[in-house]
């Protein structure tokens, strides 16, 4: 597993380029541990970041690596709050912090099972470097808004979609065509990231045939590194799991249900991540 030296870096921003609703921001980043798919960085500009709106942004904003090749890192961005809009506005020679690689990633699936990678919207980003590096039979399943938003699966290859208007693919949810998937062949590995709702449906459909799931959870987080507890999840059997540390990536058995992370602090109740510094959508939604 990589891990970050425990200090950010400075980098320099090599182009950022307009996929649909989206963009792509590609960092020269030639000294960073090769990440895990899956691991994400903390990344803030170098400038007008911590004074802008309201003092927003002011923490840095989490976000899954979408690939690292060449000596760059890649990070999906989707414009929905000040600190995806400050990172929007970067362009080719601006400078910024990044923390990372941090976290836990995907583990490559065993018992000769396929790969089913599964992703809503900004979920997309971890599956592209993940289906860069699997070596066995995958089928990419892929769920956005309209088609505007659906542009974003050219960051993979072979994709089926679903969106929820229709406009491109399936019209409907991403996880009706898994369930018909897994009614076919339940012998595979679900690596699946996106909203919590969609999680949950993947880890009910999971258990119900029997198939292994590892599920990148979204959130906002202040610190990435475990210290605010700001990004918790139940666990089955009791206590909590720290997203950044714990995760992002966690076995769908270890977890009694998906819901918005941070939503209960470790004494059950509203916790830090109920008012996260990251706005829906920028973390590893990621």
């Amino acid at each position: 597993m990589s891990q970050a030296p425990f200090a950010r870096r400075l980098l320099t921003v090599a182009a950022i380029e307009a996929l649909g609703a989206y963009r792509v921001l590609r960092v020269a980043d030639p000294d960073a541990p090769q990440p895990q798919p899956g691991q994400f960085a903390m990344l803030a500009a170098a400038e007008r970041w911590g004074g802008g709106e309201d003092e927003r942004p002011y923490l840095p904003r989490a976000f899954s690596i979408a690939r690292h090749a060449g000596g760059e890192s890649h990070f999906l961005l989707e414009d929905v709050g000040p600190g995806t809009r400050r990172l929007s506005e970067l362009r080719a020679g601006d400078r910024m912090w990044a923390l990372g690689p941090l976290g836990q990633g995907f583990t490559p699936p065993g018992e000769g099972r396929r790969a089913i990678l599964l992703g809503g919207g900004v979920g997309i980003a971890p599956l592209a470097i993940l289906q860069d590096e699997l070596q066995v039979s995958t089928t990419v399943l892929l769920g956005f808004r309209d088609r505007a938003h659906a542009q974003g699966a050219a960051l993979l290859d072979g994709a089926r979609l679903a969106t929820d208007d229709g406009s491109s693919g399936h019209h409907g949810l991403v996880t009706e065509l898994l369930a018909a998937d897994l009614e076919r062949d339940p012998h595979a590995v679900v690596y699946a990231c996106g909203p919590p709702a969609m999680l949950e449906v993947v880890r009910a459909l999971c258990a119900e045939h029997g198939t292994p799931a590892q599920l990148a959870l979204e959130a906002g987080m202040a610190c990435g590194f475990g210290a605010c507890f700001g990004c918790v999840v139940p666990a089955r059997g009791g206590g909590y799991l720290r997203v950044c540390l714990d995760g992002p990536v966690i076995d769908a058995a270890e977890l009694e249900r998906v819901e918005e992370p941070g939503a209960y602090g470790p004494e059950g109740r509203a916790g830090a991540g109920a008012e996260s510094p990251t706005e829906p959508g920028a973390g590893r939604a990621r």
